[in-house]
């Protein structure tokens, strides 16, 4: 796949694109919502005979358009998202700089610069997309335009509710775990690189894997997970349990939220290395014990649950 990343004003004489098919979105978890506008380009790049192409934006829209609720945590970050447009055979990626001065494009002047003039002939969109200064251009003024022809896909939902990022980004606050990967289509996931901790969990005798996310993820609330957990240079997929938290036992004012996971089955050194880790079931929520039996009687509950929850994975 060919990533282009582009700002505005933006020189574009000499891009000589092929004429594609092309979805276009912020796309940010690539839930079974956005898989759908995805699976509708890409049966239209093949139906026509066209490149198949994602338009999306960076950062996201509401760092300029809304900064009382600016997003700046994502569930698939940039580079992760672009893998799996990779994976999914996607053959160009535009990644349009969100910036004022495109905020302030009128709908006519997006439509020519980031449509039009990339020789776009199929435009796929979910049902609410929004474009323009004001977001004054929608589904239905884009398929006003004669260079292209355009398709809405409509709404997915579950028990009548819309499959949408924030919902998702809601789902992962409040425990909903279950209903968030429901949504997604898979567990949800993030990547890090393993890091030296505090190093208490061994000596407790639950020696645990400190994961610093390599990206800005939206992290689960505070509380414990089963999860799984996958080193990049293996295949080799691990069970385990994982506390996302501030350790309040041992800390009274800690800040910075930790994601650590202790293995099942594995006594290893592999500080340093890349992991993903893959979030199946909450547990419970992140608590104070009084003391060290107590904290280790519960951790022990937690693996043997966890245990349970993840035996038919």
């Amino acid at each position: 796949m060919e990533t282009i990343r582009l700002h505005h004003p933006q020189e574009k004489e000499n891009m000589n694109l092929p004429a594609s098919a092309a979805a276009i979105g912020f796309f940010d978890g690539l839930h079974r919502g956005h898989q759908d506008v995805l699976g509708t380009m890409i049966a239209k790049a093949e139906e026509n005979g066209l490149k198949k192409a994602v338009i999306t934006f960076d950062p996201h829209p509401s760092v300029v358009l809304n900064p009382k609720k600016r997003r700046t945590t994502y569930l698939t970050p940039l580079d992760v998202k672009l893998e799996m447009l990779e994976d999914m055979g996607v053959d160009y990626c535009f990644v349009i700089n969100f910036s004022s001065a495109l905020a302030g494009l009128s709908p006519d002047t997006f439509v020519f610069q980031y449509i039009i003039d990339m020789n776009i002939k199929e435009v796929i969109a979910g049902f609410d997309f929004t474009y323009g200064r004001y977001g004054a251009g929608n589904i239905s003024t884009l398929s006003e335009y004669g260079a292209f022809h355009t398709t809405g896909v409509e709404k997915l939902a579950v028990d009548g509710e819309k499959i949408s990022t924030t919902k998702i980004r809601k789902d992962l606050l409040t425990h909903e775990l279950e209903s968030a990967n429901h949504a997604l289509g898979r567990p949800y996931e993030v990547r890090g690189v393993i890091v030296q901790g505090e190093k208490r969990g061994r000596t407790i005798g639950f020696p645990t894997a400190n994961i610093e996310p390599e990206y800005r993820y939206h992290l689960p609330a505070k509380g414990v997970y089963a999860v799984t957990f996958r080193l990049d240079n293996e295949e080799t997929v691990y069970k385990g349990v994982c506390n996302v938290g501030v350790k309040p036992t041992f800390h009274d004012n800690l800040e910075r939220v930790s994601v650590e996971v202790h293995l099942f089955d594995f006594d290893r050194s592999v500080y340093g290395e890349n992991a993903t880790v893959h979030w199946h079931h909450f547990i419970r929520e992140e608590r104070k014990f009084s003391g060290i039996d107590e904290l280790t009687d519960h951790i022990s509950r937690d693996k043997q649950k966890a245990i349970k929850l993840l035996e038919n994975l």
